[in-house]
């Protein structure tokens, strides 16, 4: 197949999953936007918070997605009632994870601790942060959801989902932010934001489970006839063999780049603010990367069930090339735009000034960032985790958190002066991010010359 023929079948699964991404996202924009707008010491309890809250997520949700590779290859060998079987078992994880991760949001210390923030904006970045506690099952259980959908091609109804929420998040964080005094509803900051969005994930959970009551599409997965399935301990076994390790990796990926905000939060109110800005900024340039990931890895997992492993390999290096090429242009845009893309974030002539200087680490961050996740993502088609998540460990916290941390607060005395504070943590990031994408390019180039035929995991579905 050409790579025209390629591009066109990653798009169709990519687009609809770009899209419901960039939703998601869309939720911190619009507190990013909303709250800086405010005050710009809610704004820093934002940034504080809503790190803490993507590094306990997103790590728990790498466990959950596990679920992905597995019904991906169930589904390519036409296992369907195996398929359905393994997300019923995606969601009891996703249960018990819930409860691990709201224990940590509504026991925040560890990161108030690292933060060292004034007394007011640790107030309510612990008050931001419990009511994100409310969040996380709905989160959780969606990315259930999610992964499946993704895997069995049908990342539309995902995304429909994914909009809805959206067009609640909106409106709410609108009024509860700032506050409405002729609704009687006052100036929440942050924590509105926060309000808006535990509102918006349970609506969308609620709506995701009508949808797999009604639609006959799932009909083949054998959802419903059985009733809810109870926990199999060999399909829950087999998820978290494979979950544990790609949560632990994306937790190590995000947690690099989330803790950042935590440590430059000590160098005061508006450099973290910011931070903030060109954090966010990068977060949203990474949907386009990722969702062709999600498309690949997809069409990777598809093709091994139905033992085509000439194809699982080529999709992985589609990917890999379409990945790089779109971070160029996009990190490249967003370059030439800086100064008016920062302006839509704040008015604040000090905080701008901060997040213009920063984005001169974005292009050479985002296209090393597309280039592992593209790799990474196709070796989660080919079941493999563990190698990818000692290489994050070695590279994004040996590397980007130590190097970070040693160039931005200099506590031997060697650090370039233009290399210390926020800067210094960009750079060591940046460097950290590329080690780790040519790692896992060589890892994918091991596993893919290999062609080692992998058989779906075991389900007591039959």
């Amino acid at each position: 197949m050409s790579l025209r023929e390629d591009a066109r079948r990653i798009a169709a699964l990519a687009w609809p999953v770009f899209v419901g991404q960039v939703s998601i996202v869309a939720f911190a924009t619009v507190d990013t936007v909303l709250v800086g707008r405010h005050s710009p010491s809610e704004l820093a309890a934002l940034a504080v918070g809503a790190s803490a809250y993507i590094t306990v997520f997103i790590g728990l949700m790498g466990v959950v997605m596990a679920v992905g590779p597995i019904a991906g290859q169930h589904f390519g060998a036409r296992q369907y009632a195996a398929a359905g079987h393994q997300l019923h078992q995606a969601a009891w994880v996703a249960a018990g994870l819930s409860l691990v991760g709201a224990l940590a949001l509504l026991f925040p210390w560890p990161f108030l601790a690292l933060a060292s923030l004034e007394p007011a904006v640790e107030a309510s970045a612990r008050a931001y942060m419990s009511v994100l506690a409310l969040a996380l099952p709905p989160s959780l259980l969606f990315a259930a959801y999610r992964g499946f959908n993704v895997a069995v091609s049908r990342p539309k109804a995902v995304m429909a989902m994914q909009l809805v929420g959206l067009s609640i998040k909106l409106p709410l964080s609108w009024l509860l932010v700032a506050g409405a005094p002729g609704l009687g509803l006052p100036a929440l900051g942050a924590v509105g934001g926060g309000v808006a969005s535990a509102l918006a994930y349970w609506t969308a959970l609620l709506l995701a489970l009508q949808v797999l009551r009604r639609d006959a599409f799932y009909d083949r997965f054998e959802l419903r006839g059985r009733g809810w399935h109870r926990p199999d301990g060999g399909a829950i076994r087999a998820q978290l063999r494979l979950g544990v390790p790609m949560g632990l990796g994306v937790f190590i990926e995000v947690s690099g780049f989330a803790m950042m905000a935590v440590f430059v939060a000590r160098l005061g109110t508006t450099v973290v603010a910011g931070h903030q800005i060109v954090a966010n900024l990068v977060s949203l340039m990474f949907m386009v990367p990722m969702a062709l990931a999600s498309a690949c890895s997809t069409l990777v997992a598809q093709s091994i069930g139905a033992r085509d492993l000439a194809s699982a390999r080529r999709y992985g290096w589609q990917g890999v090339r379409l990945g790089c090429g779109l971070a160029l242009l996009l990190g490249g845009l967003v370059w030439w735009l800086r100064e008016p893309v920062v302006g839509l974030y704040t008015q604040d002539a000090a905080v701008a000034a901060v997040a213009v200087s920063l984005l001169a680490w974005l292009v050479l961050f985002h296209l090393a960032d597309a280039l592992q996740i593209q790799a990474a993502f196709a070796l989660r088609g080919w079941k493999v985790a563990t190698r990818p998540t000692l290489i994050y460990a070695v590279t994004l916290w040996g590397v980007g958190q130590g190097g970070g941390y040693l160039l931005a607060f200099d506590p031997l005395g060697v650090a370039p002066a233009g290399l210390q504070g926020a800067s210094g943590y960009w750079a060591a990031s940046t460097a950290g991010m590329t080690l780790a994408a040519l790692a896992l390019t060589w890892l994918l180039a091991r596993t893919a010359a290999a062609g080692r035929e992998l058989r779906p995991a075991p389900t007591s579905a039959g």
